[in-house]
């Protein structure tokens, strides 16, 4: 399917060209026939050939209702723009077609109608002028006359043509902007809106508010049939069932759980020369929203929303100020900017917004290391990420703030000769996460006894005697040697001791020395054996003697690994979960 939002002046025929299209009524309310105009939004549809089905969602073209125009024109990618042969260029034309180009509304069809009562072509070229300033440049125009039918054949021809470049996207996620609720007896609540890309299917669990509360789709009807699932983009009516949050209206938005983060403040980059004002409107599908805008240079703003939306890194969204009318088109550069609180942080967040890329470079960029789950919610594809980034499970890291991160944690360990806890190293570095350290150590640093210290340039004599130590522990790693043979190395007390702090080695008191990270194995090891063990199980499981198992035990015990029972057995004590 595809969905076609209607546009121009009051009067100028729109609603009778989508009557003549779709052999449709799209005036719904008693007041809008008897007044003769539209005041509210009105949905009809028709079948294309080569397209399919096509729905149109018929705007209000008098200047009253601006804001229900913007709330039809908002959710759609691709319109018909309608100006009368026996009219001049009126201005809710020249007010549409600045909300289309505020939009960024680049696919559509002009239609010079009521050809039967003027000549079309002054129309004809002021139209194609207009137009050809705008985003919507190129576009197509066709004359036909709603009355008579001339030139229907013409413009379902080029609205086919127009269709058939518009790629939809059924595995985006779901967004479908809420323009009518009502009751309907069996379905209890309905909403429908134009669904823009994804697909929604019966069953569906969407949410709503921001993630606060969530509803299922109950029944789903498109074009007035009852249907499994809809792909976008396409009209939509969701019933809900009896029971839904309190608040759904229109400008009310379901999406896909978890897809989206409701934000309430974002930077954007403005389209339009006229100044911001200090608290206009803004439009993104069908809701509407004040904000606060604080501007950030000549081209660029910091938008608070009184209330959050699911915007996205790239979202168009629309700016208006209620006095004047006057529209600006806004990109959304940043739907998570940092806080400005220094003096001219705004100067300096507008040269960085100047360059700034919507991609995942550029994230890795400006943030050193973002999560990439929180890049999807930013709308950012966090693939293909940049060759020399650090991917360590759901983050990414650039390989400045690697080595960033690693000077840091260097001069934080350097000053302390027994190590730090990784815990500690990692909030005085800064580090988000401890489960980034593993990745981030390297020389100088390393782990040892659990603790990260900083290797010291050791004597050639003892880095000899240290390297004969670990040949001997190489192949059998509990058997530790004996004092005869420390002594030959070289290793008295007094320099064990200094390894040990140095986390060279596992010194486990009297003369029994292993190398770093024995005792982790050891808890493996003992973790598989049938709990509780005795002292000669764990002799025998390690492959070791009484005089190095009994401190090993000893350490375990102290470190809260191993417990030991009253009739002396042990048992080791389970990991805990992260």
């Amino acid at each position: 399917m595809h969905v076609i939002a209607t546009a121009g002046h009051v009067d100028h025929g729109k609603s009778t060209l989508v009557r003549a299209l779709t052999g449709q009524e799209p005036d719904r309310l008693a007041e809008e026939h008897r007044r003769g105009l539209s005041i509210e939004l009105g949905y009809c549809w028709t079948s294309l050939p080569e397209v399919g089905d096509v729905a149109f969602v018929d705007v209000p073209g008098h200047e009253r209702f601006l804001s229900t125009t913007l709330a039809g024109i908002g959710p759609v990618s691709v319109v018909m723009l309608v100006v009368a042969a026996d009219d001049p260029w009126m201005p809710q034309a020249a007010e549409h077609l600045a909300a289309l180009d505020a939009f960024g509304v680049r696919h559509g069809v002009v239609a010079v109608t009521r050809s039967d009562l003027a000549d079309p072509a002054p129309a004809l070229t002021r139209a194609r002028a207009e137009v050809d300033r705008t985003a919507l440049a190129g576009v197509p125009a066709v004359v036909v006359s709603g009355r008579t039918g001339a030139g229907l054949d013409d413009l379902r021809a080029a609205l086919a043509t127009m269709l058939a470049g518009v790629q939809p996207d059924p595995s985006a996620d779901v967004r479908v902007w809420i323009d009518r609720v009502f009751t309907r007896a069996g379905a209890g609540t309905v909403v429908t809106g134009t669904l823009p890309a994804g697909t929604v299917r019966v069953g569906d669990e969407l949410a709503t508010g921001g993630e606060i509360a969530r509803v299922r789709v109950r029944g789903l009807e498109s074009l007035g049939h009852a249907v499994d699932e809809i792909s976008g983009p396409a009209r939509v009516a969701l019933a809900l069932g009896g029971r839904v949050p309190a608040g759904i209206a229109r400008g009310s938005v379901l999406e896909t759980p978890g897809a989206f983060a409701a934000v309430d403040e974002v930077d954007v980059r403005l389209h339009g020369d006229a100044r911001l004002p200090q608290r206009p409107l803004l439009h993104v599908g069908s809701a509407r929203v004040s904000v606060i805008a604080r501007p950030l240079g000549a081209r660029h703003a910091r938008l608070r929303l009184e209330s959050p939306l699911p915007l996205r890194h790239g979202e168009r969204v629309v700016l208006r100020e209620p006095g004047s009318r006057t529209l600006w088109g806004a990109d959304v550069l940043d739907a998570d900017p940092p806080p400005l609180n220094r003096r001219g942080g705004a100067r300096a967040r507008a040269e960085v917004l100047e360059a700034l890329r919507p991609d995942v470079a550029g994230e890795l960029a400006r943030r050193g290391a973002v999560r990439r789950s929180t890049l999807r919610l930013l709308g950012v594809d966090p693939e293909p990420r940049p060759p020399d980034a650090l991917a360590v499970g759901d983050w990414l890291v650039s390989a400045a703030q690697v080595a960033d991160w690693r000077a840091r944690l260097t001069e934080v360990v350097a000053g302390t000769p027994d190590g730090t806890a990784p815990e500690a190293a990692c909030r005085a570095a800064g580090l988000p996460d401890a489960g980034l350290l593993p990745a981030i150590v390297s020389e100088p640093l390393s782990m040892r006894g659990g603790r990260l210290v900083v290797d010291q340039d050791l004597p050639d004599q003892l880095r000899t005697a240290l390297d004969l130590l670990t040949e001997d522990l190489a192949g059998a790693a509990f058997r530790a040697p004996d004092t005869v043979r420390l002594a030959s190395l070289g290793l008295d007390r007094t320099t064990l001791g200094r390894l040990a702090r140095d986390g060279h080695v596992l010194a486990l008191g009297d003369g029994v020395v292993l190398l770093p990270g024995a005792d982790d194995t050891a808890y493996d090891v003992l973790g598989a054996l049938p709990q509780p063990f005795t002292t000669s199980q764990a002799r025998q499981a390690l492959g070791t003697s009484r005089r190095v198992v009994l401190p090993l035990l000893a350490h375990l015990d102290r470190t809260g690994r191993t417990v030991r029972l009253p009739d002396d057995t042990r048992r080791v004590i389970p990991r805990t979960s992260p």
